[in-house]
């Protein structure tokens, strides 16, 4: 009991400067009335699959509507490189090593016999006392709703109600990624476009944080039969050609149209924020070429996004960011929408209000954005570096136009800084000139890559990030026992 009365003070103690703060400033707000924010967040959905982007055989006209109507972040990047921890980075305005929240259920996963490391423990969902984007929202009068994927319970983590959602809707709940025979409600997207619009509805007349947190694209695959046939008559692209991926992609984006038109027939329009993002980068089934990799690790593939804002009353059409932003930066973003200020005391966030950016009238004041990820994730990714992992333990830091890649077992087993020259802990690339990430320059760039080197790990002791330091006494990386830790891996 003495337990949950010291968290519970520990969130009103957080709480309450949010408040006050954000009420003291709200008379100074540009527009009297503070703008409504949709989230709309896609899972799995990569950076290529969007018309927007360039796939040639996918069809998303909603959303490269939406691209055409507000700014399109061609330089945006997810929290994580899979589902819960890059959502935990959103919902926290924090980097990984903050909550702890790094992969979904384990960060053991693969042949234990091949991982020379003991990898940290993982935090299944966001702790109870971490004060949620919601729950600032709702401090400053939001009406606050989620529609779909939370995937921050199990034993570590608190429900949506706990965490600041007025309203809590998810159609697919227990097992979200079954299969289902629900061919007019594939993966769920029109009853969550239906709860969603119904929220709207019924909060027009306040301010309202509207979280649309799709299943759609992840797995099972799911379609109108109707979408289904139309891409099945349609020819094959070179790069995609997937009819049931573009079919479940092709209803995701009809379902973003759906609730766009709500937010038109309401009058809602011109004072709402709305934005669309992923959670992650695209799976297998999906090339995301040119960028290396895809879900699950760290390369472009794996993190990089579609990111679209649009909120006609305050930011310009047809505009385009090369900035590199995170999804942490979101957090920080809404408040400052909410409250007319980029400020916020109290607690620690990570991310930077992108109001100059869409604004058209400054820059961030940060050098670089970091990602942390002290484990172990199976299964090898297109053009990856292992032929087992589609990760080991690694952290990473993009300053600039350059990218650098840490990867622990080689640092922290193989000789560290005295011995960049000769072994594999680190790569670095230069992103403007190499977006596929094929042209390491660890050895002729050494300036650039020492520079980035003392950034990340001036970082990593800034956020006391845990590094897997424990060697694994199960390591033994023979044939046999490989095939078999696979096998019982799947």
């Amino acid at each position: 009991m003495t337990s949950r009365i010291a968290i519970a003070m520990k969130r009103i103690l957080v709480l309450i400067p949010i408040f006050l703060f954000i009420i003291s400033v709200s008379a100074q707000t540009r527009k009297e009335q503070r703008p409504n924010i949709v989230l709309i967040v896609a899972d799995d959905l990569g950076w290529r699959d969007v018309g927007y982007q360039g796939t040639d055989f996918y069809e998303t006209p909603n959303i490269d509507r939406l691209a055409k109507d507000g700014m399109v972040f061609t330089q945006a990047y997810a929290g994580a490189g899979n589902c819960a921890p890059s959502r935990a980075c959103l919902l926290s305005g924090q980097y990984t090593p903050r909550h702890g929240v790094y992969a979904v259920e384990s960060t053991e996963r693969g042949p234990k016999n091949l991982m020379r490391l003991v990898p940290i423990r993982n935090m299944s969902g966001l702790s109870s006392s971490d004060v949620t984007l919601a729950e600032a929202l709702k401090s400053a009068g939001y009406a606050t709703g989620i529609f779909g994927k939370w995937h921050l319970g199990g034993r570590d983590g608190t429900s949506p109600q706990e965490q600041g959602f007025d309203v809590v809707f998810d159609s697919r709940s227990p097992n979200p990624n079954a299969r289902r025979d629900e061919p007019e409600d594939p993966k769920g997207i029109y009853s969550l476009t239906h709860e969603a619009s119904a929220f709207i509805e019924k909060n027009k007349s306040q301010p309202f944080f509207a979280y649309v947190s799709h299943h759609a694209i992840h797995t099972a695959l799911e379609a109108r039969p109707s979408s289904l046939a139309k891409f099945q008559a349609k020819k094959s692209g070179r790069q995609h050609s997937n009819a049931l991926y573009a079919a479940c992609l092709y209803d995701l984006d009809d379902g973003v149209g759906v609730l766009l038109k709500k937010l038109k027939d309401l009058s809602l329009e011109q004072n709402t924020l709305v934005v669309f993002t992923s959670d992650n980068g695209g799976t297998q089934q999906s090339s995301q070429e040119p960028l290396r990799g895809s879900k699950g690790g760290y390369y472009e593939g794996g993190i990089r996004e579609p990111f679209i804002v649009r909120w006609p009353s305050e930011v310009k059409p047809g505009t385009r960011s090369t900035v590199p932003v995170h999804n942490v930066d979101l957090y920080p973003t809404f408040l400052a929408a909410a409250a007319g200020t980029s400020v916020l005391k109290k607690k620690m966030l990570d991310g930077e209000s992108l109001l100059p950016l869409l604004h058209g009238k400054g820059a961030l004041n940060r050098q670089a954005i970091f990602w942390h990820f002290p484990g172990y994730l199976d299964d090898p990714v297109m053009r990856g570096r292992d032929p087992i992992f589609r990760t080991r333990p690694v952290s990473v830091i993009r300053k600039g136009d350059w990218k650098l890649h840490l990867y622990h077992e080689e640092w922290l087993l193989d000789g560290g800084r005295e011995k960049l020259d000769t072994n594999t802990a680190v790569e670095l690339y230069n992103i403007a000139a190499d977006i596929g990430e094929r042209n390491d320059l660890t050895r002729t760039n050494r300036g650039k890559r020492d520079e980035l080197l003392d950034d990340l790990l001036t970082w990593i002791k800034s956020v006391n990030a845990p590094l897997p330091a424990e060697r694994n006494s199960a390591y033994a990386p023979d044939k046999e026992s490989t095939q078999k830790q696979r096998r019982s891996s799947k």
